[in-house]
Formats: structure tokens, sequence, C-alpha cells
């Protein structure tokens, strides 16, 4: 008997809401995309979710509206996709809904994701199943890369090491070795930088396969200060948001320097700090060498993916295509499988990669 399950991803770059049907087999450790869709996000929300991640005056008032309205288009993006699918909302088991974080800060012991889980519940018909993170924060965790469990559940090779990179709006990696516990941590920003500075100077919401960052050339002192940061030489379990690496951090790199260099270079000079924080990240855990899976929206993007290629000879670099799992759908997917272990009271963290106590069963349910 198929059990379906739905998974909603909406990540720190703001890009839109991933919805995805995934189907899951447990005994051959498959799983199988149905179908999946992008919803954008209206701009007039995006803007306020991006404001949320900073304090500002009424948030909680404008946190609590904002998740309604996170919820209200997620619904209508689970409808229109099952709709599309033709299959009915009863054969879904649940829904695995992560929100959209806008405040993460383990080290006070909390993790903020809006989103209105009872409302999406409501409106869908379906169990929606929530807040993953704050249950491995609890137990002294980061909460935080989640999704290494299930490139392990599902990507593991009993003889080949494998490295998953998830280069979304942070980075984050996934340390398979055949025998080994599962290691993972974020590396640092993956896109955001990037596409702040690109709609600020360009008007577009991202670089588009990274074109205006390769006719700029990396500011040497720039990429030097940045990785100067102590964020880099911490060693895992650790995870990091727009909390720590945001406008404000990259307008204080900015001023360290003696002459402010082009726009075109400094977006230049963000790819760089990218790709060289992922490829050093590897290099520390001797990882720079053998097989690498890219997914996420740098998986699209052309220049980085050819500049991680160069700075880890050694590595073959490709995208989780390879592997058939499209690099899109990867952390939607990832969120419906939650929901599945959730409803079948097994865990869904990683210790070794949280830093939790222990494993935990994460989620909190919504009935439909």
């Amino acid at each position: 008997m198929r059990s379906l399950h739905v998974g909603i991803m909406s990540g720190t770059s703001l890009d839109g809401i991933d919805i995805a049907v995934a189907e899951f087999d447990e005994g051959n450790r498959l799983a199988t995309l149905v179908d999946a869709l992008c919803l954008p996000l209206p701009p007039q929300l995006k803007q306020e979710l991006l404001a949320l991640c900073q304090p500002g005056a009424d948030e909680i008032r404008r946190a609590g509206s904002a998740g309604q309205q996170w919820a209200r288009l997620a619904a209508q993006g689970v409808t229109a996709l099952l709709d599309r699918c033709g299959i009915d909302p009863s054969s879904i088991s649940s829904v695995g809904s992560h929100g959209q974080t806008i405040r993460h800060h383990p080290e006070l012991g909390f993790s903020l994701q809006i989103g209105a889980p009872a409302l999406l519940a409501e409106l869908s018909g379906i169990t929606v199943i929530s807040d993953f993170r704050n249950r491995d924060i609890a137990a002294g965790g980061q909460g935080a890369p989640l999704v290494p469990a299930f490139h392990d559940w599902l990507l593991s090779d009993p003889e080949q090491a494998r490295v998953l990179v998830n280069i979304g709006g942070f980075a984050n990696l996934t340390l398979l070795r055949p025998g080994q516990p599962v290691t993972g941590f974020d590396s640092g920003p993956g896109n955001v930088l990037m596409d702040g500075w690109s709609q600020l100077h360009t008007g577009q919401p991202y670089d588009a396969g990274g074109k205006w960052a390769r006719s700029g050339r990396p500011v040497a002192s720039l990429l030097s200060t940045m990785l100067s940061d102590p964020y880099f030489a911490r060693i895992g379990p650790k995870s990091t948001g727009r909390e720590y690496f945001n406008q404000g951090w990259l307008e204080r790199q900015l001023r360290s320097l003696e002459t402010q260099p082009l726009a075109v270079d400094v977006q230049a000079t963000l790819l760089e700090l990218t790709a060289r924080s992922i490829a050093d990240a590897a290099a520390a855990q001797s990882a720079h060498s053998g097989e690498m899976y890219i997914c996420g929206g740098g998986a699209r993007n052309d220049f980085l993916m050819q500049r991680l290629g160069q700075l880890m000879p050694a590595a073959t670099v490709h995208t989780t295509d390879i592997l058939g799992v499209n690099p899109d759908w990867m952390e939607a997917m990832a969120f419906a499988w939650l929901a599945w272990r959730c409803e079948a009271n097994k865990p869904g963290n990683l210790p070794a990669v949280t830093g939790a106590s222990g494993y935990r069963i994460l989620g909190a349910m919504y009935p439909g």
C-alpha cells in the first residue's frame, strides 16, 4: 500500500515555497518523487519575512500575520499540486512543513519557524507535522542541519565515501563514510549574500548561472577578511543563518577596506567565499577528494559549480541528478521524510551532526 507524504520547504533564500509529493520504501530505502512545484513568494510577504529576521517594531503581531499568509499560500500550493497529480487529499498520510525560519538561536535554546501549521491543517484537511528543530535543540543540539539524516538514509553507499552539499541560502555538508558515523554542519553562506547583493545592485533576485559574478574579479583583501571570520574556523556541530551572515555583516567587511571595490567584483568575491568555505570545510574533514554531490539552488549556478571543481581537483563534483535525485527538490522531500519518520515514531535527527545528546523523534502534529 502506498504511503504518500507531502514536504514543504521555505528556505533562507526566500525564493519561494517548495512543495513535493513523495513516497518512501523503508525496506529498500527508496524515495520516489511523485511531483513537485515551487510557489514564488509575493513581494510584500517576502519583504516582511526578510524584515522579521532582524529585531523590529511590533514583530510579534507581524510574525503572526506573516505566518498566516504563508500557510494560506502553502495550502493553495498543496491543493494545486495534488489536483495536478490526480491525488485525493485523503491519500496523503501527512504534510511535513518546515515553515519559514525567522530566528535561529540554538545557543539560546530555540529556533523559530512561522507558518501557522494549525491553519495549514485546517485548510488542507491533511495532518500537518511541523516544528522539527526544537526537539533536537532541547536535547542540546543545534536543530540543524536536519537534511543529513535523509541523505544518510537515501544516499549512503556501503563502499564509497560521499559528500553531499546542499547550497540554499546557506550551505551545509553531509559526510557519508562507510563504517563511520555520519557528520555534517553548516559551512557558511550559500546563496544568501550573493542574492542580496544581486538584488541591491542589479534588481535581479539572484545572479542566474553566476554570469554576473563570472564577469568580475574577486577582491583578495575582501575575501581574506571574510574568511577570517571566526565562524569558518569552528568545528562542527555548528549551524548559522541570517542572524549572523547578513547585509550588515557584508557592510562591515567592506568598511574595513581602504578602497571600495566595484559591485561586480564584490559579487565575484561573494561567490568565491561560498566556494572556498565549502572546499575548505571539506578539506578540514579530509573529504576534498572522492565524490561530491551538490543539491539546492546552488546546483544551478554554473560558475559556482565550476569553481568547486577547480578548488577540489581530486574530487568529482556533480549535482545529485546523477544519483537520481532532482537537486531542486531534495529539501522538500527531506521534510516529507521527516514527517513520515515522526508518524512512525522513529528518530529524525543525527546526534553526531546536530550535537544532540541522543536520537529524538522530531515534529509536532496537527491532525487534519
